[in-house]
C-alpha cells in the first residue's frame, strides 16, 4: 500500500512490484543504476509518482526517437618540435593511410573529435591507433 506524507505519495519496491509486475530484483537494479529515481530510507527504497512518470516518459522518448549515430573526424599531428605536420582526416581509413606514409610513426598522435560537439573525445598515440584499427 503506498504511503501518503502530506501531498506526497511514496511507493515501495513491494508496491511497484504489485502494480507493474516487475520483479523486485529488477526494480532494485533500476534504482541502483539510476534508471528509476528513488530514495533509500533505512533499508527500504521509495519512489514518488513523479519519478515513475519520468521513467515512463524517458522510455517513450527513447523509443520514439532513436539515437542519432555520432560522427567523428580525426587530426593526425606531430608530438614534438621535430615534426610540425598536421593532417585532417574524415575516416579511420584516411588516418591509417596517413600514418603508414610517415617514416617514424612514434612521432605522431591522433585526436578523435566529435563532429557535433567539437569535443576532443580521445587522444591516442599513432602506434596504438594502428594496433586498434588496422587489421593488415
Amino acid at each position: 500500500m503506498p504511503r501518503k506524507i502530506g501531498s506526497l505519495t511514496l511507493y515501495s519496491i513491494d508496491d511497484l512490484h504489485e502494480m507493474l509486475g516487475i520483479s523486485k530484483m529488477t526494480l532494485r537494479a533500476y534504482l541502483r543504476e539510476g534508471r528509476l529515481k528513488g530514495r533509500k530510507l533505512g533499508v527500504s527504497w521509495f519512489v514518488t509518482e513523479n519519478a515513475i512518470r519520468e521513467y515512463f516518459e524517458e522510455t517513450d522518448k527513447s523509443v520514439a526517437s532513436p539515437k542519432k549515430k555520432r560522427s567523428f573526424r580525426y587530426i593526425v599531428q606531430g608530438v614534438n618540435d621535430l615534426v610540425s605536420e598536421t593532417e585532417y582526416c574524415e575516416t579511420i581509413q584516411d588516418v591509417i593511410q596517413t600514418l603508414k606514409e610517415q617514416a617514424i610513426i612514434s612521432l605522431f598522435q591522433v585526436q578523435k573529435i566529435d563532429n557535433e560537439t567539437e569535443e576532443i573525445i580521445e587522444i591516442i598515440k599513432a602506434r596504438d591507433f594502428l594496433d586498434k584499427h588496422d587489421s593488415n
